[in-house]
């Protein structure tokens, strides 16, 4: 691997480690600040899994049929598929109580678009919410809830 790239994957990877450092709110209108968040709390999320040991396998999966799915990784056999949830301000309370049953039925499509085409159904999977917390100054706080949610029909990841 060459030294420049060295450099940048040890940056990169130490994002974590660093306190964060978001733009001034009043410098950005409304919808890109809050998109600047989320990418922020969906890119820290994917790294807080790779340094966990989990396996980032898709982030940002949007189907043609509908749905979504922030991120989709695995944990040893089992198929992850991740809402994530960033606050900047406690506030609103915790991240995860943001996610509606509607938001749900959203990651569950998205889910199922995913498993349609891996051809492949009986393989074990979960639902996740990742809840990232980025106050100023402070270094980000990152939880994964397992099993957040199930499917209404069977109440299981399937």
């Amino acid at each position: 691997m060459r030294p420049l790239i060295q450099a940048w994957y040890r940056w990169g990877d130490r994002e974590l480690d660093r306190p964060v450092d978001l733009p001034p709110r009043d410098s950005f209108d409304p919808g890109p600040w809050n998109a600047l968040v989320g990418s922020t709390g969906e890119r820290l999320a994917a790294k807080q899994l790779w340094r966990t040991g989990r396996k980032v396998l898709y982030r940002n999966y949007r189907p043609k049929e509908g749905g979504e799915v922030d991120i989709v990784y695995r944990e040893g056999d089992t198929l992850v598929f991740g809402e994530v949830k960033t606050r900047t301000r406690g506030k609103f309370g915790d991240p995860s109580k943001s996610v509606t049953r509607a938001k749900e039925k959203l990651v569950i499509r998205g889910a199922n678009a995913w498993l349609r085409e891996l051809n492949h159904p009986e393989v074990q999977f979960r639902f996740d919410i990742i809840e990232v917390l980025l106050h100023e100054g402070e270094l980000p706080r990152i939880q994964v809830i397992e099993n957040a949610f199930t499917t209404p029909q069977t109440g299981l990841g399937m």
